[in-house]
């Protein structure tokens, strides 16, 4: 048995042994196949290589050109980079890279893509310093946790030279300054800094049961009191893993941590619970999060700790660097609150960089340069790069010169006659003038300057500290020719210099061109000129004043006079057009209804084979079924006449309310719907339910789902046609009032992709001037208007968008019927101040590629007005009551026409007078009305 035992594993282990070989066999001859195969297809393999290569080098040739015509081209930046990273170009891949870092900020992935691709590239020690000045110039990028990381872990790799240790402290205290309160990141860049640390206190350590000497323990004390400092320091700031933190200490620490430090870690808990739900909300939003962001900034203002507010403002950034409106934010805050020059020019100059088509932020860096001691060439060169930074508006170019020029103001010393300075100021009013005629207006076809306010400024200059009132009235001369002389303020302010600075016979000659010439306000400029007349002129300046002021009033109310008669008569004119036109659409739709029941009547009397001696015989024969003592009434009469064409004999292959095709279901759902409506309707406890989808399913358990959260529902009665088709309305109705309210509130809810429309139910019978209409007809002063939205906007990116000016109130999506979007929306704020700054900023802004209007809300009028005294009635016929649903088909009038009151003008004169058209029947004349007659002739 043992024999046996031991032969059978020998045995297993020779047929394993034989399975390998074959299968090493096995594995030869497919490999040789492979090569094989690999020879066969080598050159194919070449082929498509060199042709993707040549396709790469072709695309790569095209970025390169198309940067050299715009090199502010960010997208074709990104492109090159990532094709050149992908052939391996690394000397064409660092000029690109380069090249973007000198127009650019750029983010966080291309920078540490950069930095790894140059640390393998410098592998020797004497390249060290390229790399540090590049990692030099990131960090001041973005202030980004993770390339302060490697930037510290790159300066580890140098501390055996000389001073590498202090240098990579240095790093490192830089880093955790930088970032060290970063709430979810701050955290690594400590833990590695006690890593380094640790490291150190592991070389300076003696070995275990050697006695250190006096120097050792001093060495040794102080690298322990190093890291017991940065426990100490990283557990006074709030961060999310603070526990952790605390934890490590207490085990590397042999006497615990001391009170103090204890205490402080508690405040730290304490302060890391106010920032954690915002924390939280920024883990869950979506990109951008820039509302939360914008909430996050609020708290921390209101707290007021700098540090903590330049870290939400830098990572706020670096997520949303191209949102102007937070870089303009972040530096009104550096430059009215911490004022550090170095800091406040950096952030400036990140701003135009990552925004350079917005005026504001070029504005504010050139005022912070002077405010800082800026020298004269840093701000002109800092001026001609805004001028080439492209704005959008022609209006900035004119805020972006008045800076300019105002600060070339201040650096003149007017107690000179002559200077340098002042020569340059008013070359620099010359130049600005020329740009704004030969750039701008070529560009927007506008000067962006109507007022000419920068020509006013130049020449107030000169009368103020130049005393040069010659050059000043050279200005106001072409500032008068360039349109602006039809307006009195402009004169009047021409009028104010002169009286400061020049003469009373300037002033007169100013007040009597300015009568002639203002067009809006010439009562105002009139009054002005008799005013100075009565001050300092002569009788005969008073008696030359008077006779021209009264000649302009005179043409001007003239003028006026026409005007008004011309709008008058265009008034009239319109509204006779819109009479005709509504007359028309009124007679279209009578032609439309009258010929149709004839046709009708025409149809059953056909189909019915009655002729005219069978209508005669009915109406012989129906009386007498009614005769007793006396004759029948015209309404038996009527009713007779109606009952027998209701019995007659249904023609072949009519399909009554007995025959084969009768729907049951219809005649009980006609019974129910009628039930319903004499019985429990009750419209004090019913909405109106309406543009539903025709093919909604089941919309009866469709509604009940929806409305059953306002109040218990006693019934739901759907309108069909006469086939049982849903007509995508109907009426909910209550056990109570009061679920009316909560109903109400589901108006433009979405089902199935529709607004579904709730709206009260009421009988227009009793109220026919009941109208529901929910929003405001008016001016609303607190709620925009926009129009040009792209169709995919939503409300949620809209109330992004929105948040930057305000506190959002509602957001309203404007659609059709159907659901669709129109492109239209309106948003409330919760003042009229934020609603004005919203147009300023929002009007003008592309969304998805779309140019978007903005104005304040002020929808147009609902024509709400009637048929009265003073507005002929459209629809001449008069009108009958026929139910709620109008006339039936089967209603046959059966009076005679000549009984029927013609719906035309009337012809006939009663009394002497014509009935007026669109009157009721005519007043007859009394004696003492023809009397009067008489005694007008």
């Amino acid at each position: 048995m043992a024999a046996a035992s031991n032969a059978e594993p020998t045995h297993l282990q020779d047929m394993e042994e034989d399975d390998a070989e074959m299968d090493e066999q096995e594995m030869d001859s497919e490999s040789d196949g492979e090569e094989g195969m690999g020879e066969d297809n080598s050159d194919d393999e070449e082929d498509e290589t060199s042709e993707d290569e040549k396709e790469n080098e072709a695309e790569i040739q095209r970025l390169e050109e198309q940067l050299s015509i715009n090199a502010f081209d960010y997208n074709c930046h990104v492109d090159l980079i990532k094709l050149l990273k992908h052939e391996g170009e690394l000397l064409r891949l660092r000029k690109a890279r380069q090249k973007m870092s000198e127009l650019f900020p750029l983010t966080e992935e291309i920078w540490l893509d950069w930095l790894k691709d140059e640390i393998r590239l410098t592998e020797e020690e004497p390249n060290r310093e390229k790399v540090n000045e590049l990692f030099e110039k990131a960090i001041k990028d973005y202030i980004c946790p993770d390339i302060w990381l490697e930037y510290a872990q790159y300066s580890i790799g140098g501390m055996g030279s000389p001073g590498g240790i202090e240098r990579v402290r240095s790093v490192f205290e830089r880093a955790i300054t930088a970032v060290g309160i970063h709430m979810t990141k701050g955290q690594t860049v400590w833990e590695a800094y006690r890593e380094f640390e640790n490291a150190i206190l592991a070389t300076v350590q003696p070995p275990p049961g050697k006695i250190p000497s006096h120097d050792e323990q001093e060495l040794l004390n102080k690298q322990l009191q190093r890291i017991h400092t940065l426990f100490r320091r990283q557990l006074a700031i709030p961060l999310m893993d603070m526990e952790a933190t605390y934890a490590e200490y207490e085990e590397w620490s042999d006497h615990g941590p001391p009170d103090e430090m204890l205490h402080q870690y508690k405040t730290a808990l304490q302060q890391r619970e106010k920032y954690k739900p915002f924390e939280e909300s920024l883990l869950v939003a979506e990109t951008p999060k820039l509302a939360e962001y914008q909430a996050y900034i609020d708290f921390e203002m209101k707290l007021g700790d700098p540090a903590r507010i330049q870290m939400t403002f830098e990572r706020t950034l670096a997520e949303n660097c191209l949102v102007p409106d937070m870089w303009i934010k972040y530096t009104t805050y550096l430059d009215r609150q911490l004022k550090i020059k170095d800091l406040v020019l950096s952030t400036h100059d990140r701003a135009v960089r990552n925004c350079p088509w917005t005026m504001t932020l070029w504005k504010s860096y050139l005022q912070a340069v002077e405010r800082h001691g800026g020298t004269h060439p840093t701000v002109s060169d800092l001026f001609e790069k805004a001028l080439n930074a492209g704005f959008i508006q022609a209006r900035d170019y004119v805020e972006i010169w008045q800076v300019y020029l105002d600060y070339l103001r201040r650096r003149v010393d007017f107690s000179q006659e002559s200077s340098k300075e002042l020569e340059e100021l008013r070359g620099s009013f010359a130049r600005c003038l020329d740009y704004m005629k030969q750039d701008v207006e070529e560009r927007f076809g506008e000067s962006g300057d109507p007022s000419c306010n920068i020509m006013q400024i130049w020449a107030r200059i000169e009368a103020l500290h130049c005393k040069n009132m010659q050059k000043a009235r050279e200005l106001w001369d072409s500032i008068m020719t360039k349109g602006n002389a039809k307006y009195a303020n402009m004169w009047l302010e021409y009028y104010n210099l002169e009286r400061a600075y020049g003469d009373s016979v300037h002033c007169r000659k100013a007040l009597h061109r300015a009568v002639q010439c203002t067009s809006d306000y010439p009562e105002h400029v009139c009054e002005v000129l008799l005013t100075f007349e009565r001050v300092e002129g002569s009788l005969e300046d008073w008696d030359v004043a008077v006779q021209k002021t009264e000649t302009r009033l005179n043409r001007v109310n003239e003028q006026r006079a026409k005007v008004a008669e011309k709008e008058a008569i265009q008034a009239q004119h319109e509204e006779e057009q819109f009479e005709q036109r509504r007359k028309a659409r009124a007679d279209k739709r009578t032609q439309k209804k009258v010929p149709k029941r004839g046709r009708f009547v025409e149809k059953r009397k056909a189909e019915h084979g009655l002729g005219q001696e069978e209508w005669t015989d009915h109406a012989a024969q129906a009386p007498k079924r009614h005769r007793g003592n006396g004759e029948p009434s015209k309404e038996e009469h009527i009713k007779t006449l109606k009952l027998d064409v209701c019995e007659m004999t249904a023609p072949p292959g009519y399909k009554g309310s007995t025959g084969p095709g009768y729907n049951k279901a219809q005649q009980a759902s006609g019974q129910k719907q009628s039930n319903d409506n004499t019985e429990f309707r009750n419209d004090d406890n019913s909405v109106f339910v309406s543009n539903l989808s025709y093919t909604l399913e089941d919309p009866e358990a469709k509604l009940r789902t929806l409305f059953e959260t306002c109040g218990s529902i006693k019934q739901i009665r759907l309108i069909s046609t006469n086939k049982g088709t849903f007509k995508g309305y109907g009426y909910v109705q209550f056990e109570n009032c009061e679920s009316v309210s909560e109903a109400l509130k589901l108006d433009r809810r979405e089902v199935e992709d529709r607004p579904m429309f709730v709206s009260p139910c009421v009988d227009k019978n009793k109220n026919p001037d009941f109208k529901v209409f929910k929003y405001n007809t008016s001016m609303e002063k607190h709620k925009i208007f926009i129009q040009g939205l792209p169709f995919s906007c939503t409300k949620e990116q809209l109330e992004v968008i929105s948040n930057n000016h305000g506190t959002i109130k509602e957001v309203r999506l404007v659609t059709f019927r159907s659901g669709k979007p129109k492109g239209l929306a309106y948003v409330e704020f919760a003042n009229e101040a934020q609603a004005s700054q919203a147009v300023l900023k929002m009007d003008g802004m592309c969304i998805d590629g779309n140019k978007i209007s903005v104005a304040i809300s002020n929808p147009p009028r609902r024509n709400t007005s009637k048929p009265g005294p003073s507005q002929p009635t459209t629809n001449l016929t008069p009108q009958h009551l026929h139910g709620a649903r109008g006339r039936g088909r089967t209603q046959l009038s059966l009076l005679p026409r000549s009984l029927n009151r013609q719906s035309g003008p009337a012809s006939k004169v009663e009394n002497g007078t014509a009935s007026k058209e669109g009157s009721g029947d005519a007043k007859p004349l009394s004696n003492a009305d023809f009397a009067k007659m008489l005694l007008k002739k």
